[in-house]
């Protein structure tokens, strides 16, 4: 019944955030005679501070329009091409609106950025593509909200996203360049895992692996220790439900984005309060620049999708509760996960030095389990003072990670 009485809420919410919404801009609108009463800016402020604090949040466009090329003196277009459609995913290619001769002319290396199917949309992601784009090729895995897949298309297990991942990859391959962030680093790595034990001629060329849970046992967040404190049955019990009747996947069972978003929350309340807060005041000053910033952030952060049911619980059992990956003990599809049969794929992992979700060593346990990739063709990078969100979007993403990734797929492709 949780599900249903979200909904409910939500739609008795909906007037009422759109009144706030109005008010504000009645008491901040210059044409509007009451912009100009006392105590107008703290008003309009309350009020649009009310408005964000209650409406709903649909999932953002990229909003990548042009992007500067490298070897070009002028800004190319940026066209969002669906590349393949499934039923839980649409692979997009920010494809270049510059002609076949041109691109080749370029060589750019082609990238499959594996996007997190964690709560937030791909579109997370909005900074790393920018990032890319100058140099390479762009393709990105656009997870589907749950809640919008008919049940007739079946269940979404951790199993069929590596087999969508090997799609990807054989669909782009073989001299693609893998990037996955956070999340997808696992199943990621069991994919090309999985392809190099069976010989797979389309094996990309490089894989950067970045903030991920290879080995959550190595310094442990409060995101792992949820996963290890609590009983499987709990996760089972306590936060899957199944989709209202006013979505296409009504009946689907999964971890709805409203209770992953108050996860989210919950995590770090005093920072959330403090930026608020911090928005209010700025709203009552007209520091115009850092309000704009606060909206487009929580624009992005509280956005948030369904993941499904089985895909989630086989994650939580899998990579964090039986440790599967690093034990060496992960089947799928009655196949062993080997990463030392990993030979001919360079690996390059990065990891923020204060990140707070995926502790420090996690995703350098590659290396260790790569034992089969030559030490000239591994590479680890720790980012001095950045957090989780800071290792692949902001200013040391652009001017100290994206250039390093850069420099690692030429090198090795």
């Amino acid at each position: 019944m949780l599900y249903q009485l979200h909904e409910m809420q939500r739609s008795f919410l909906n007037p009422l955030m759109q009144w706030a919404e109005a008010s504000s801009k009645l008491f901040s609108n210059p044409v509007s005679p009451l912009a100009h009463t006392p105590f107008s800016q703290r008003i309009a402020a309350g009020y649009e501070l009310m408005y964000r604090l209650g409406k709903d949040y649909e999932k953002p466009a990229f909003g990548l329009d042009y992007t500067p090329v490298k070897g070009k003196t002028k800004d190319a277009r940026i066209i969002e091409d669906v590349a393949l459609q499934k039923p839980f995913c649409r692979l997009i290619h920010f494809r270049k609106d510059l002609s076949d001769k041109d691109m080749r002319a370029l060589k750019q290396p082609t990238v499959l950025l594996v996007a997190p199917l964690s709560g937030h949309h791909s579109t997370l992601l909005r900074d790393t593509v920018r990032g890319l784009l100058p140099e390479h090729d762009v393709y990105i895995t656009d997870w589907t909200d749950a809640r919008m897949v008919p049940v007739s298309e079946g269940p979404f297990h951790l199993d069929d996203y590596i087999f969508y991942v090997q799609e990807f990859i054989r669909l782009l391959g073989p001299d693609v360049h893998v990037i996955s962030v956070c999340q997808p680093t696992v199943p990621v790595l069991a994919a090309i895992s999985l392809m190099a034990s069976a010989k797979d001629p389309k094996l990309p060329k490089t894989m950067t692996m970045m903030g991920g849970p290879i080995d959550p046992r190595k310094s442990p967040t409060q995101v792992n220790n949820l996963a290890t404190e609590k009983k499987f049955s709990w996760f089972e019990n306590t936060v899957i439900y199944p989709v209202p009747p006013n979505y296409p996947g009504f009946g689907r069972k999964v971890y709805p984005g409203f209770l992953q978003h108050a996860g989210f929350i919950a995590m770090n309340p005093g920072r959330h309060a403090q930026s608020h807060r911090e928005f209010y005041m700025h709203l009552v000053t007209g520091d115009d620049e850092p309000a704009d910033s606060h909206r487009k952030f929580y624009d992005e952060y509280n956005a948030v999708l369904d993941m499904p049911a089985e895909y989630y619980l086989d994650t939580i059992k899998t990579v964090f509760q039986d440790f599967s990956l690093p034990q060496g003990t992960w089947k799928v599809g009655g196949q062993l996960v080997r990463p030392q049969d990993i030979t001919t794929v360079a690996l390059f992992t990065v990891e923020g030095e204060l990140d707070d979700i995926s502790g420090a060593g996690q995703t350098q346990a590659a290396h260790e389990l790569c034992s089969g990739i030559p030490a000239e063709m591994q590479q680890d990078f720790v980012a001095p003072g950045a957090g989780h969100y800071g290792i692949f979007s902001g200013r040391r993403w652009r001017e100290v990670i994206c250039p390093k990734i850069g420099e690692f797929i030429r090198k090795h492709g």
